[in-house]
Parts: structure tokens; C-alpha cells; sequence
């Protein structure tokens, strides 16, 4: 799956061609693109992944994991998130979706052993306390529960960012050394050691965790170059940035690159537009609060307190309430800081239904 928005981008300086590190080879070209744009959805994505052939006809190429007993299988996936869930383009995947997934192609023995490689802000939120240990399913992450993930190699020609802290680490890893001498736990504590922004965490199975790569990536020809475990140095990322920062943070880039009056006028016109999105963000939030808490305390109890979610029927709701009738989850970073917010109201046990008309009520003001 690929929303497919990058390559053939009026902003890409190099169409149809895209890279994921400086001076990187395109890793677009050959790519198959069994889902784009509209087809990029939770849904597809859980049907895909149960093996749900009925459920994906006549989606795309309706392609799923066909997978059985004696599969192994490999799961990459990266986009934003936030305590509790990831977002797609359109929609939102909740954690306890996707565990209850990984859950049913457990008992319909659709894999010998699973991987699951998730790079999002709080990614570690998806299983922490959530995904079993004896289910032969083991997962990394880019985060922990409570922290965003980091962005890395900014590109002044491209003016963006090429790639993410932790997958640039693994990839890196995994295209420099044998694959059939690395395992998943040499691999994980590589990544681990050598980030110095959020902290990479492991969850689930660990029986399998010194299984080569081997096993799950590649074909079984190791890699060109083919070093050694020993061998291997990471590059050196000296330019991370938190991915919630991301979009001003490139306005700042071209602010100072910019050698013309005119366009360094136009870019702080940006940012200063982009700042006011994120305070009007900030206060539909706290209106929303205000309107479903009963005390001062309360309200600043909510709006300060960064909780684990429990309450994920109640969350589930909020969530999707305010990203179809605020603002778009999927398309907005903004948005994406405050949704805390609403896992909170849930732990004060106000109601469900109280806390979906607050939503819709406030952001029906929105224009």
C-alpha cells in the first residue's frame, strides 16, 4: 500500500523519481502499488492483512496476505499517530483493532511467526500492555508510548524531509550487512543504540527474536556489500527533528535559503498562517474540554495530563468523531498534538455521547 502522492508531485523537482536518504538511489521505480490513494484505508489494510480475498475483490488488485501455517511474514508500516492509533490518509487504525487482528490470524494459523515493524509518533502506544507474548508475534517500534517519532535528512533541493529516524536505521542496517548472519535482536539493538531521539521499543514473542533476517527480509542473498554484524556503522544522522515539527520546520529551511524579498515575505506569511491553523486547533480543543467538564480543576486536569487511554470504546468515538467533522487526522499534524485530550475526558468517565456532541457542536463553528 501507498497513497502514491509523492513521485508525480508538482513539488517534486525530480518527477516520478523519489529517494529516502541524501544522494539515495529511487526507490520508487518497480515498486508494485497493489493500493493507492482511495484504496490506502484501516479496513483494506486489516483485510489485507487477515487474508480477506472476499473483502478486496474487486479493490484494487485485490491482493492480500495469503498466507498459512508455515509462514513467516514481514509487516512494515509508516505514517503519523498518536496515543492509542495510527492514521491513514483518510481514517484512523485503532490499537486494539490491530491487536484484535493480529489476534484472529493467530488462531486461523495464518503465519508461523510474525514481524512488525511500526514507525509513527507514540507507535509504542499500539502494543504496549496490548500485544501477547506467546502468540509468535514480534514487534519494534520508533517510539515509546508517550513520545513522537524524528524525521531526518532534509533536502535542500527537494525542500523536505527524505526520511524517519528508525527506518532509516533499520533499512540501513538491513541493506549494508548479510542478512543471513544478523538477527532481529542485533538488528533492534543497532537501532536502538545508535538513535538518540525517541527510543525504539520491542514487544510481544520474544522466543524468535535471534531468528536471522534472513527469515523475514530479502531473498535469501544477503545483501551487496554483505558485512558482518561486527562490521557495521550506522550513518550518522546529525539533523532529526520531531515529526510533529516537521511542516514548520521546512518553512524555516526555505525561509533561510530564500534569496529573494518577495518569496522570504510570502514564507513568513506561511508560517504565520500555519501557527494561527494550530491556535485555532488548540482552542476547538479546550472549547470542546470546557463544554464536557464540570470544575476549572477538571478541565486543567484534561488538558495537562498526558494518560495512557483504557476507556478505547469511548476513545474510538471521540477520535473518529473530531477527525470526520474537525479536522482530518490523516491531514492534519496539527490536530494530531491535542487528541489527548479526548482519551482524557474518557478516563474522567464522562460519557460517551456528552463528550461526541461537544465535538460535533464546536466543529460545526469551524469553517
Amino acid at each position: 500500500m501507498m497513497y502514491d502522492d509523492i513521485a508525480n508531485n508538482p513539488l517534486n523537482p525530480t518527477p516520478g523519481i523519489i529517494i529516502n536518504k541524501p544522494n539515495g538511489d529511487d526507490v520508487y521505480k518497480g515498486v508494485p502499488k497493489d493500493y493507492s490513494k482511495e484504496h490506502v484505508t484501516p479496513d483494506n489494510f486489516l483485510n489485507i492483512l487477515k487474508g480477506n480475498k472476499q473483502a478486496m475483490s474487486g479493490i484494487g488488485s485485490g491482493k492480500v496476505i495469503d498466507s498459512g501455517p508455515n509462514d513467516h511474514v514481514f509487516v512494515y508500516f509508516t505514517d503519523h499517530g498518536n496515543r492509542g492509533y495510527v492514521v491513514f490518509p483518510s481514517g484512523e487504525l485503532m490499537a486494539h483493532d490491530l491487536i484484535a487482528a493480529l489476534d484472529e490470524m493467530y488462531e486461523n494459523k495464518k503465519f508461523s511467526k510474525l514481524v512488525f515493524y511500526l514507525e509513527a509518533c507514540y507507535s509504542g502506544s499500539m502494543f504496549h500492555k496490548k500485544l501477547k507474548t506467546n502468540t509468535d508475534i514480534y514487534a519494534t517500534t520508533s517510539a515509546n508510548p508517550g513520545e513522537p517519532s524524528y524525521a531526518c535528512y532534509y533536502d535542500k533541493k527537494r525542500r523536505t524531509y527524505l526520511g524517519d529516524y528508525y527506518s532509516a536505521k533499520w533499512m540501513g542496517n538491513s541493506d549494508a550487512v548479510d542478512l543471513t548472519k544478523e538477527t532481529l535482536m542485533k538488528q533492534f539493538q543497532i537501532v536502538k543504540e545508535e538513535m538518540n531521539t525517541s527510543h525504539a521499543m520491542q514487544y510481544g514473542d520474544m522466543d524468535f527474536v535471534n531468528d536471522d533476517l534472513d527469515d523475514f527480509q530479502g531473498d535469501g542473498m544477503g545483501s551487496v556489500s554483505g558485512k558482518s554484524p561486527e562490521e557495521y556503522r550506522g550513518e550518522q544522522i546529525t539533523d532529526a527533528i520531531p515529526s510533529p515539527d516537521v511542516e514548520l520546520n521546512i518553512l524555516h529551511h526555505r525561509l533561510k535559503d530564500s534569496a529573494s524579498l518577495a518569496e522570504r515575505q510570502e514564507i513568513a506569511r506561511e508560517i504565520e498562517e500555519l501557527l494561527e491553523r494550530e491556535e485555532g486547533v488548540r482552542k476547538t480543543m479546550e472549547s470542546i474540554v470546557e463544554q464536557c467538564t464540570s470544575s476549572e480543576e477538571q478541565k486543567n486536569r484534561v488538558l495537562k495530563t498526558r494518560a495512557d487511554p483504557e476507556d478505547f470504546d469511548c476513545y474510538k468515538q471521540a477520535v473518529k468523531t473530531f477527525s470526520k467533522t474537525c479536522y482530518n487526522l490523516g491531514q492534519n499534524d496539527h490536530a494530531l498534538r491535542h487528541v489527548y485530550a479526548l482519551s482524557n475526558l474518557c478516563e474522567e468517565n464522562i460519557p460517551t455521547e456528552m463528550i461526541v456532541s461537544a465535538i460535533m457542536k464546536e466543529c460545526a463553528r469551524i469553517d
